[in-house]
């Protein structure tokens, strides 16, 4: 079978928060953690809106999806999680890559991630750097990896 990637739909939200709190799960948090996370993995329908949200399916099963936030020339890679068994198959990079894509096409010149830090490895291996740390939208007093991304291609 083939993944493929499309825009994401209004109707697949509450799809979309679920496959969002299963993947956060992987990394054994704990019910409370997810509990206090709960708002800001919450996909809405607005949220799929404009074209900035990509789906990753396999045989019509949603397997992964990305949000780009933000105006050019800054973005930022506003979520992105892989079902926990499609973890390794590439999900995550093919997605990845997808939204990079968008997002120069879109006139971004750099992106930032707020990473989990189980997801930071992932995403240094895939070209950002670490630029500091930034708070936690969720548990007070965490601290996260702040990650950038540059997309404009520099000049030889």
């Amino acid at each position: 079978m083939v993944v493929r990637v499309r825009e994401g739909r209004p109707e697949e939200a509450e799809a979309l928060t679920g496959l969002a709190l299963r993947s956060k799960a992987h990394w054994g948090y704990d019910e409370a953690f997810l509990a206090a996370c709960r708002d800001e993995l919450t996909v809405t329908p607005g949220d799929t809106a404009g074209g900035r949200t990509a789906v990753a399916e396999e045989d019509g099963r949603v397997l992964g999806f990305t949000a780009l936030s933000g105006e050019p020339p800054e973005g930022a890679l506003g979520m992105m999680f892989v079902e926990p068994e499609a973890i390794g198959r590439g999900v995550g990079r093919l997605l990845f890559s997808h939204t990079v894509a968008q997002a120069r096409r879109l006139g971004f010149e750099s992106l930032t991630i707020d990473a989990d830090p189980h997801a930071e490895p992932f995403y240094l291996a895939m070209g950002a750097v670490r630029t500091g740390t930034t708070p936690s939208g969720s548990i007070p007093g965490r601290e996260l990896p702040l990650l950038a991304l540059p997309l404009r291609t520099q000049p030889r």
